[in-house]
């Protein structure tokens, strides 16, 4: 059995370094960074929010305007191209190469979900960078999903 008086002398003598080696002001009412920022030595930091809009020269539009139409068409019509070349391919024993889809490759209104999905969901990611102010990134995230659709088409087609 332990020693309980040597153990706790031993905790009491550590305690007591820590307190003795810690500055006495740390343990007053006010810190010194706080009389520092009384006499004006250093200035205080307002916060800022999370995301900030930043401007660039883009002014503001609409979110459904002429070139988001566009755009969330083209990312439609490629992605019922994909469904078409997806499920012609299928349907003459071919396999689908993309692991998500895969999934739903066995039925054909689960694989036309699929694609309605990934279309809803460009258009749901084009409308946060819409609001957050990343105009810029709304419109990428369109050509992306009609490049990764168009590429899918072209891929399919090649390998039939």
């Amino acid at each position: 059995m332990p020693n309980l008086k040597r153990s706790s002398s031993k905790h009491f003598l550590i305690i007591l370094a820590v307190l003795f080696t810690f500055p006495i002001s740390l343990f007053g009412q006010q810190s010194p960074f706080a009389a520092a920022l009384k006499t004006n030595l250093i200035e205080p930091v307002t916060p800022s929010p999370m995301v900030q809009r930043i401007e660039t020269g883009d002014r503001q539009h609409r979110f459904w305007d002429r070139n988001n139409t566009f755009l969330f068409a083209a990312v439609g019509a490629s992605a019922a191209a994909d469904f078409y070349v997806t499920h012609s391919n299928l349907a003459r024993g071919g396999q689908e190469l993309n692991p998500v889809t895969r999934i739903f490759a066995g039925n054909t209104t689960a694989l036309a979900f699929n694609f309605v999905g990934e279309t809803a969901g460009s258009i749901g990611i084009s409308y946060l960078f819409h609001k957050t102010g990343h105009h810029r990134l709304e419109r990428l995230t369109s050509y992306v999903n009609i490049g990764a659709s168009s590429g899918a088409v072209g891929y399919g087609l090649s390998h039939r």
